[in-house]
């Protein structure tokens, strides 16, 4: 950790130095230019990324929300559909419904074909796909700049007239459970993240994964997927981005085109997304016939996203996980050689979240030395400040993640839908890097003493099964 600090701060020293001597040969104005360039590098907690996402937003007499952010950059646009449904609006015996209908989307509409959304996509030079998570689910496509009204069409075309029959949902319901069989339950450590969930929350919303049980999935009838279909895709229930290189007056006029007739729908129930306090800790072991090494996940649970305290446990995960100096990669992979790999931060749900800590242990290890380790760190956080040196990284690190993260129009239109369906609120795009800076060490030490507690934890291991148990 030592060895690494000083690497750091020897970068800042080299660049004042070539800043000192950039200064002696060049004119004042660019000089002036230059230390400011420097000083960003070196700011306090208060600087803020000066790239920012304009956008302008209305909502048709249907109730669609809409976001335009006209950007000429690249001849190219991005549209991106976002649903106001994730796995937390399924009910117990139905579980799996949000995960189905992200693939049953595709299979037509009155004016597309089956399957005919990816090909017209494609053969337009463009690329399409669509996401499901626990709070939303999204569809989005990037096309060429004089496609603009094929992307709208398109979009519009399966939120009003989606083909459910009997032969697409029984497709799709097979397609989703050998998706289940090869992501969750034929393969390494498949089963972790749905025991933790399963253990660490109470409320029935977040307590079951996305994709869904097997016996759900059978049990499921076509009059249920219509029904889910009805009850949430629906445009007073759907947030539309589009973000690139369009004429705002001509993108108002295709969008009120194409979406303004779809009917709106009763609005969905509420979500009960309440938590009881957590009063001891949570303990499980499970047994993976194809995992190679032990996992340990520890998760405790935070605030939802976009809070205060959202925004401190995300930089203390970072300063606990984030690259080689960090100080689980330092101390449990480099130092004690216990850990193979470590990762540490909040999960950003709008409800009850879960600060994570997972790591992979080298085999042969003692399980129990390196999870007393973890808790120490976590200890050492709760009573030592945080260094100047790794909040510096952290917000240098973050600049460059938030311009990753926006560098695309997809990348944009995904955050604009997914913060107005979080949060109510396209801005967060803005004003999220801002929050993340303003941490201090005092709020890290906080929220480490506040939510970092064993009464408030989870701990979920997984051993390798006996060569015997395992599938052939």
């Amino acid at each position: 950790m030592i060895r690494e600090k000083q690497r750091w701060e020897d970068w800042l020293i080299r660049a004042k130095i070539l800043l000192a001597g950039l200064l002696a040969f060049t004119a004042v104005p660019v000089a002036a230019e230059l230390e400011s360039g420097i000083r960003a590098a070196e700011s306090s907690v208060a600087t803020a990324d000066r790239f920012k996402v304009a956008f302008k937003e209305f909502t048709l007499k249907n109730g669609l929300r809409v976001i335009l952010s006209e950007d000429h950059s690249a001849p190219t646009y991005s549209i991106c559909v976002t649903y106001n449904v994730g796995s937390r609006n399924e009910r117990p015996g139905r579980t799996g419904f949000a995960h189905l209908f992200e693939h049953m989307m595709f299979q037509g509409s009155e004016n597309v074909g089956k399957g005919e959304h990816f090909i017209l996509v494609l053969n337009n030079g463009g690329s399409a796909n669509g996401t499901t998570n626990a709070d939303r689910t999204n569809y989005f496509q990037t096309l060429p700049a004089n496609q603009l009204e094929l992307g709208l069409f398109l979009e519009a075309d399966r939120m009003r007239s989606l083909n459910i029959n009997q032969a697409n949902f029984d497709n799709q319901r097979q397609t989703v459970q050998e998706e289940r069989r090869q992501n969750f339950d034929n393969r390494a450590y498949g089963k972790s993240h749905e025991a933790v969930i399963q253990t660490a929350y109470d409320n029935f919303a977040y307590k079951h994964s996305t994709i869904g049980s097997m016996a759900d999935l059978n049990a499921a009838t076509l009059e249920d997927a219509a029904e889910f279909f009805r009850t949430y895709y629906a445009p007073n229930n759907a947030v539309l981005s589009l973000v690139g290189d369009f004429k705002t007056e001509a993108a108002v006029a295709l969008i009120k085109q194409y979406f303004e007739a779809i009917p709106s729908h009763a609005p969905p129930p509420a979500v009960d997304l309440t938590e009881p306090e957590q009063k001891a800790e949570r303990r499980k072991t499970i047994e993976d016939p194809f995992a190679q090494t032990p996992r340990i996940d520890i998760v405790y649970k935070v605030p939802p996203g976009n809070t205060a305290d959202f925004y401190a446990l995300e930089v203390l995960g970072d300063i606990l996980s984030s690259g080689l100096s960090s100080r689980f990669y330092q101390n449990l992979v480099k130092g004690k050689e216990l850990a193979l790999s470590v990762s540490a931060g909040p999960d950003e749900r709008r409800g009850p979240s879960l600060f994570w800590i997972s790591l992979m242990a080298r085999p042969g290890v003692d399980l129990s030395e390196l999870e007393a380790l973890v808790y120490k760190e976590l200890e050492r956080m709760k009573s030592e400040p945080a260094t100047d040196w790794e909040l510096e990284k952290n917000r240098l690190q973050l600049r460059r993640q938030h311009a990753q993260a926006l560098y695309s129009s997809r990348g944009r239109a995904v955050a604009l839908g997914r913060y107005a369906v979080y949060y109510g609120e396209p801005g967060v795009i803005n004003t999220a890097l801002e929050k993340l800076n303003q941490v201090t060490q005092m709020d890290l030490q906080r929220v480490a003493r506040t939510y970092l507690r064993e009464t408030n934890r989870t701990v979920i291991t997984t051993l390798p099964a006996a060569k015997t148990s395992a599938r052939r």
